[in-house]
């Protein structure tokens, strides 16, 4: 594999799996490039919500707007340049604020092999 560099508009957002909102994420970097992780970017409209027992580590950083990620360990709120970890098997809800958010994230294993 190769060094490369990714920007929002490389990434076919596509609506989040199992979610009826307005939630979408679009990989850049999986299964399919023999990469042991995958890599992409999510966009979330205005106030949606998103349930989800994480099938995987999940690393997200936020890169516009606002998200609260809440779980059985307590709730923490993410802006601009901040990173939050959804470690595997744990339940959490994201939630976006009024402006919605754009985030990066990164998954070890892949999430779309462990939700299959």
């Amino acid at each position: 594999m190769k060094v490369r560099k990714f920007n929002i508009t490389d990434a076919v957002l596509e609506r989040s799996p199992g979610q009826g909102g307005d939630v979408f994420v679009g990989n850049l970097v999986d299964q399919r490039h023999a990469s042991p992780i995958t890599i992409g970017y999510g966009r979330y409209g205005p106030n949606q919500t998103l349930e989800e027992t994480m099938a995987v580590d999940d690393v997200m950083v936020v890169l516009e707007g606002r998200l609260s990620v809440s779980g059985k360990s307590g709730s923490v709120t993410a802006g601009p340049g901040e990173i939050v970890h959804m470690p595997k098997g744990q339940k959490v809800t994201i939630r976006s604020h009024e402006q919605g958010a754009v985030t990066a994230y990164v998954t070890y294993p892949h999430w779309q092999e462990a939700r299959g």
